[in-house]
């Protein structure tokens, strides 16, 4: 027993020592010097600027959310016709921040950073299939109205005071707990240049949580009442739908989000206009994130006959997206919404993404027109056969 202790405590010891000498190490000399930045904050829908955005929490007891559920929307009619929507030419070219010291959560590689404009952003980063799939479905949900967190590829980030492995040290430091160390030894006059990253911007809208749940799940879409002034079934649907057109199989409650749309929300009145987003869909177009083959193996139906839906075929089970049946309202909203854009458009959605790019030598090159094939193909699963039985 007793060596089974000690050698426990060797290893922590040994932990801590190497996570210290390796934050050491990773922020040293670095390259210094402060060449010209290149661009700051963008609009990457093209858009200007609005006033800075108001992104912290607001919490409410579970009363107050179970009301806000019943009266949340979950779509929108988007700003630009879904014909219209452009997806290329949305990447920034050149991009500068400021390193900051916060807990990561998941598992891909990323990190906190500031724009010279004070904008807090997270910036992914690293040859993984995860932003591309993640820039791809939050633009194509924004498309058609849905909600969704604006990710833009970036080709070049100056990043002035990270270390050289970033989310690996952050990762080392919570462990550790020695973010006072690593706040000692950051130095913001050099600076690590990373390329083809992916930048998160937060939907423009205040997140709702309680003390004890953040996000919502699947299941709850239940909850939400036309009645009282909810999303109609229709659009609920829909929502259901494009999750499992995504693949959106990793869909834990703090994968979703339940906002309040608008900026102005005084502090002793509820939220005026509820609204349920999906906040992290980096695991999509898979189930295996960004996996062609896979991805088309997934079916749109349980049971098309019955227009059944469900995704126990997925990674657990589904998760809490559990099984639901479409109606025919939410069979045509969604139906019609996807058959709005042209495989020009696809052709630029994906490229956009880099979804045609190396990922790795041992990794196989898909091509974009794989993609738009398979997408269109999932697309006529929704459109094409009998109606949904009426209900």
């Amino acid at each position: 027993m007793w060596h089974l202790i000690r050698t426990r405590l060797w290893v922590a010891v040994a932990v801590l020592m190497t996570s210290i000498a390796a934050i050491l190490w990773v922020m040293g000399p670095g390259r210094d010097g402060k060449p010209e930045l290149g661009e700051t904050a963008v609009a990457s829908d093209g858009e200007p600027e609005a006033k800075p955005l108001r992104t912290d929490k607001r919490v409410v007891t579970d009363e107050e959310r179970a009301e806000l559920l019943q009266r949340a929307q979950v779509w929108r009619s988007p700003a630009t016709p879904v014909d219209r929507a452009a997806f290329d030419d949305v990447n920034l070219g050149e991009l500068s921040c400021k390193f900051k010291i916060d807990d990561l959560g998941g598992t891909t590689p990323k990190f906190d950073c500031e724009l010279e404009t004070g904008e807090e952003i997270r910036i992914k980063y690293g040859n993984g299939p995860e932003a591309p799939a993640e820039t791809a479905a939050t633009r194509l949900l924004r498309a058609l109205g849905f909600g969704a967190d604006n990710v833009t590829l970036v080709h070049k980030l100056r990043c002035f005071g990270c270390p050289k492995e970033p989310f690996s040290v952050m990762k080392a430091v919570e462990i550790t707990r020695a973010e006072p160390l690593l706040e000692r030894v950051v130095n913001y006059d050099s600076y690590e240049d990373f390329e083809w990253v992916a930048l998160e911007r937060k939907m423009d809208a205040r997140p709702i949580e309680t003390e004890k749940l953040e996000g919502w799940s699947f299941f709850e879409l239940d909850a939400v009442q036309m009645a009282k002034g909810g999303a109609p079934r229709a659009h609920i649907d829909g929502l259901r739908m494009m999750a499992i057109f995504l693949a959106h199989w990793d869909n834990k409650s703090e994968n979703q989000r339940i906002v309040c749309l608008g900026r102005d929300w005084p502090d002793d009145a509820s939220c005026p206009k509820p609204f349920l987003l999906l906040q992290d869909v980096g695991a999509s177009f898979g189930p295996t994130k960004m996996e062609l083959d896979a991805w088309e193996q997934v079916p749109m139906w349980e049971d098309r006959a019955s227009c059944t839906v469900s995704m126990r075929s997925l990674p657990f089970g589904g998760a809490t997206f559990g099984q639901a049946t479409i109606t025919e309202a939410g069979r045509q909203f969604i139906g019609k919404l996807l058959t709005q854009l042209s495989d020009e458009q696809l052709t630029a959605l994906f490229a956009s993404a880099r979804f045609g790019e190396q990922r790795g030598l041992l990794l196989p090159v898909t091509p974009v027109a794989d993609w738009v094939r398979v997408f269109t193909q999932k697309v006529r699963a929704i459109t094409d056969g009998p109606a949904c039985p009426q209900r």
